[in-house]
């Protein structure tokens, strides 16, 4: 029995240490994060001075915070603010972390800090701004510590904590209606800070509907702006500009303002202080465009006018504050007035108040005065009795004298910025005016012989803005052609492109402008392509003007032959580029045309035929491009050419290998040439002939007898379509960034023909090594490209039926299960069985182009210098149709030794001349060993690239995962410019 029972005993406790080991098997561990609350409770609770207190609080303050922490954090900084403002935190704080308040483990400081409890109100409206936190649980307890708080300066801050936090609950309008109480009732402190701190808040949280806030005894209610409006004549300048600001606040949020604040806002444009004149200039010009056509009377008068001309007086009289600043304003915001009248606009012009803008005394009244004074006339001087207009200088003016001449202050005035500031203005309401474009020409040319480069260019580019209103005369266009022989090679083309839109009255104005035209291209010969196209628009513009001096320009005789022109002479051409384009519409011209005129008109018709029309001459066919005869006249035949052309190619498979290759190579020579003789089809037949390219270089790389004999035989044809592939991927970038105006159709084309090209040279890389380990990571990574071009182009693929792609994301189920040589063959087999994609041709597409104008290379001088020293060569080239250049182009140098320098230019030196156009204009910096003799170095510029940010961005378009962004990554670059070669001569140091 006892043997039994310890039996039975040992038994049961075997079992209990069983379920004991089980259960303790069964428990997993868990890893969380480390509290951040708890870390920085943890410092501060360390902190012995409130110097140390401070420093942990920055340490904490560089260190991110998830979401799900704020609220901890947020309660840990509250309860040390009630410490270190000498408060009990269980009395003040509504809610803490833990629920109950351990006052006694903080150490009692003699003296409160307020830099600590400043620093702890920054980071609570930093925490507030935190993404996928709410703050309103932290309002009240934000609130609760304005109460007891005596630092204006943390007063101020945690207004802005407040201001947070409002701001990211816009959705509540109890939270509004709190904070804006809170505002009202710190409105009367002696701080300017916090004063300024309300009003912000008042500005930004009022209500968009009726903004009723309790004053601060609680007694009645007032209007928002009433309240904003009261501190208009605060005593510290700093808080009528707040206040001011936050009135233009609720403009912006789409409330609108009252009118009553009109006549305050205009004597707040006295005030001593320029902040808040240039307030007031802003919240004038707001309340004239939401009231224009509201009556305000004339002080000290009973007249009346419109409020918007009112308001354009009193800015006109602020183009000649004393503070440039203010001056700068008035004057952008005098050309947004359109709406003002006609006879205000043009007492802007002149210093002198003209009769429109003074009120006159009628006949009646002058005869009532005159009798009433008991005078009459003696009879002695002619018309001593006749009526006439007395100046009064006490009559009733309805627009200040100093307002008047607004823009001739403007345009004289000694900052340049107001200067530059005045021509825009004037631009912008000679716009909307003809009859102003008119009497504001002569202030604009008077302008183009400012001192300031800037100041002269943006006087061209707004004459060109209005120049479709203007006819210059004889002595405006002289003033205006004397630019031509400024320095500054924007100037020049900037008074070019003037030009091409120009009206001109007389015959004498284009023989002037067509001499001075050639005396530039004299002067400047690499202004040449600049000239010929504007004296091409100056022809089509005036060909009435032009027919009486064609026998002149031509040198012809009506009994003698004279002597053929030089068709090499940049001048004779250009005379030949006015008088054909001027031909164009006036029939009667060709007629006064020799005979080696013509030869030249069809020799410039082939060579420069942007710059040529096609002109019916007498006798002559239409010379144009060869088309076809089913083209109508009033069809493009370039364009039709064009089209032909790309037809012919869309039907390869029909065709036998040889005969496809052929089709091919003829296209692209047909192509290429279209784009020398006709500029405007250059982007698009450049992309066409590209894209066609690669197209030849992938099916003479997949052929026949390539695939079907062992690797080892055929090594070099495997080289053959190594390069074929590499060139068809250099091809593919520079299609995708050389160009402009490509679209999202083109882009998956690109894409498309680079994932062949890299299918190719996978199949190449299986064929000519030895084992299996390499492939493993190829085959995988290009599975990860066919998913990721999935991913990117999903919404295209509908367009990419039976294509390499279509074929490969069927199969991609058992690529992803096959051993590499096994997608290698399927690759194979699907690469040769893929059709050739129709490539669609966007409406405009222009090829990025670089022209380097300095250095030239034509010298034979060399560049010395010292060895180990720097020698700065300067770089002048011009851009066109290159997106965002400060970021993507970059200048190469190539040493003879094979070294190549990259220079990043500064944002700094480029310009914009015009649209679609840029200057570089910088120095770069060489520097070499010592050499024996002079050498050439290249000098080139780069179009740099990173394809793997256009991808990121089209795959967090669609929702999928984008890879990760490197800034300012270079994944590599495109040479877009002609090289220069420049002789360098390093020379040893002297010793």
């Amino acid at each position: 029995m006892a043997a039994h029972l310890k039996k039975r005993v040992y038994e049961e406790f075997t079992k209990v240490v069983q379920q004991q080991h089980e259960e303790i098997a069964s428990k997993k561990l868990r890893l969380t994060k480390p509290s951040k609350s708890a870390a920085l409770h943890i410092d501060l609770c360390k902190a012995t001075s409130p110097a140390d207190a401070l420093q942990y609080l920055l340490q904490f303050a560089r260190k991110p915070v998830e979401a799900e922490s704020v609220e901890g954090v947020v309660r840990i900084l509250l309860e040390h603010y009630y410490k270190w403002s000498g408060t009990d935190p269980s009395t003040s704080l509504r809610y803490t972390c833990s629920g109950k308040s351990k006052t006694d483990q903080y150490p009692k400081y003699k003296e409160n800090d307020a830099s600590v409890r400043l620093k702890i109100a920054s980071l609570l409206g930093l925490l507030s701004k935190t993404a996928g936190f709410s703050p309103d649980c932290i309002m009240d307890d934000a609130i609760n510590t304005l109460q007891n708080e005596k630092s204006h300066q943390v007063l101020a801050q945690l207004l802005d904590t407040l201001l947070a936090i409002g701001t990211k609950l816009p959705e509540n309008p109890a939270v509004q209606a709190r904070l804006i109480d809170v505002a009202c009732k710190h409105l009367t402190d002696t701080s300017h800070g916090v004063r300024n701190k309300c009003l912000q808040l008042l500005g930004n949280l009022g209500s968009l509907e009726k903004n009723v806030a309790k004053d601060t005894e609680g007694l009645a209610t007032k209007d928002v702006q009433k309240i904003i409006g009261d501190y208009f004549v605060d005593q510290d300048p700093r808080v009528r500009t707040a206040a001011i600001k936050a009135m233009l606040q609720l403009h912006e949020r789409g409330l609108k303002l009252h009118q009553t604040i009109y006549n305050q806002a205009c004597r707040l444009l006295s005030d001593d202080y320029e902040q808040v004149r240039s307030a007031a200039v802003q919240l004038i010009w707001v309340l004239s465009q939401l009231y224009p056509e509201s009556i305000v009377p004339i002080p000290s008068s009973n007249e009346e006018i419109r409020l918007v001309d009112d308001a354009f007086g009193k800015i006109c009289h602020m183009v000649s504050d004393g503070s440039w600043v203010v001056r700068v304003q008035a004057a952008k915001l005098l050309g947004s007035m359109g709406q003002v009248s006609s006879h205000f606009l043009e007492q802007t012009l002149d210093k002198k108040l003209m009769s429109d803008l003074r009120r006159k005394r009628t006949a009646h009244e002058r005869a009532k005065e005159l009798y009433s004074s008991g005078e009459f006339s003696s009879g002695r001087k002619w018309g001593d009795d006749a009526p006439k207009e007395e100046i009064d200088t006490g009559a009733v003016n309805l627009i200040e004298s100093g307002a008047c001449g607004a823009f001739v202050h403007g345009l004289e005035d000694e900052m340049y910025e107001v200067r530059i500031a005045a021509v825009e203005a004037l631009c912008m309401l000679a716009q909307s005016s003809p009859s102003f474009a008119e009497k504001c020409l002569d202030f604009l040319v008077d302008m183009f012989n400012d001192e300031i480069e800037e100041v002269r260019l943006q006087s061209i580019h707004t004459m060109r803005k209005i120049s479709n209103n203007i006819t210059l005369r004889e002595d405006q266009l002289d003033t205006v052609l004397a630019v031509l022989e400024d320095s500054s090679r924007d100037i020049r083309e900037a008074l070019h492109e003037l030009l091409c839109y120009t009206n001109v009255s007389t015959k004498e104005g284009i023989h002037l402008a067509l001499v001075e035209l050639l005396k530039n291209l004299a002067k400047y010969p690499t202004d040449r392509e600049s000239i010929w196209k504007c004296l091409k628009f100056l022809g089509g513009r005036h060909p009435t003007l032009v027919l009486p001096l064609v026998p002149d320009l031509l040198s012809t005789h009506p009994f003698f032959d004279t002597a053929e022109p030089d068709m090499d002479d940049p001048a004779y051409i250009a005379v030949l580029v006015l008088i054909f384009n001027a031909a164009e519409t006036c029939p009667t011209m060709p007629a006064l045309f020799s005979d080696h005129t013509f030869r030249h008109y069809a020799y410039l018709r082939d060579s420069l035929s942007h710059l040529v029309p096609a002109l019916r001459l007498p006798g002559r066919k239409l010379l144009s491009s060869p088309v076809s005869p089913s083209i109508t006249p009033h069809e493009d035949p370039s364009q039709q050419f064009l089209q032909q052309s790309l037809e012919r190619v869309y039907n390869l498979q029909h065709l036998d290998p040889q005969g496809t290759q052929e089709l091919l190579q003829f296209t692209i020579r047909d192509l290429q040439r279209l784009g020398e003789l006709q500029s405007d089809l250059a982007g698009v037949a450049d992309f066409s002939a590209t894209y066609l390219r690669c197209q030849l270089l992938l099916i003479k790389a997949l052929q026949e007898k390539l695939w079907n004999m062992a690797a080892p035989l055929y090594l070099k044809q495997s080289d053959m379509a190594s390069a074929a592939a590499k060139q068809i991927l250099e091809e593919t970038y520079k299609m995708e960034f050389m160009y402009s105006g490509v679209e999202s159709r083109q882009v998956v084309i690109i894409h498309h023909m680079r994932l062949q090209a890299k299918a190719l040279q996978l199949i190449v890389t299986a064929r000519t090594t030895r084992g299996m380990e390499p492939l493993f990571g190829m085959c995988e990574k290009f599975l990860q490209e066919v998913d990721l071009f999935q991913r990117c182009f999903i919404t295209e693929l509908p367009h990419l039926q039976d294509s390499f792609v279509d074929k490969l994301l069927d199969l991609m189920p058992r690529l992803m299960t096959s051993k590499p040589s096994e997608v290698v063959k399927i690759l194979q087999a699907t690469l040769r069985q893929s059709t050739f994609l129709h490539l669609p041709l966007p409406e405009q597409i222009h090829r990025a182009t670089a022209t380097i104008i300095e250095p030239a290379g034509e010298s034979d001088n060399p560049l010395r210098f010292t060895s180990g020293l720097v020698v700065a060569l300067d770089v002048d080239a011009t851009l066109e149709h290159v997106q965002d250049p400060q970021t993507i182009v970059k200048v190469q140098v190539l040493y003879p030794d094979g070294q190549a320098q990259i220079i990043h230019p500064k944002p700094s030196d480029f310009r914009n001349p015009g649209p679609g156009r840029h200057r570089l204009i910088t120095q770069v910096y060489l520097s070499h060993g010592a050499w024996t003799e002079p050498c050439q170095i290249e000098v080139r510029l780069l179009l740099a690239y990173d394809s793997s940010t256009r991808i990121s961005r089209a795959a967090c378009l669609d929702g999928a995962e984008a890879l990760p962004l490197v800034e300012n990554s270079i994944e590599g670059t495109i040479p877009f410019s002609k090289p220069v070669k420049v002789y360098i001569m390093p020379k040893p140091a002297r010793r």
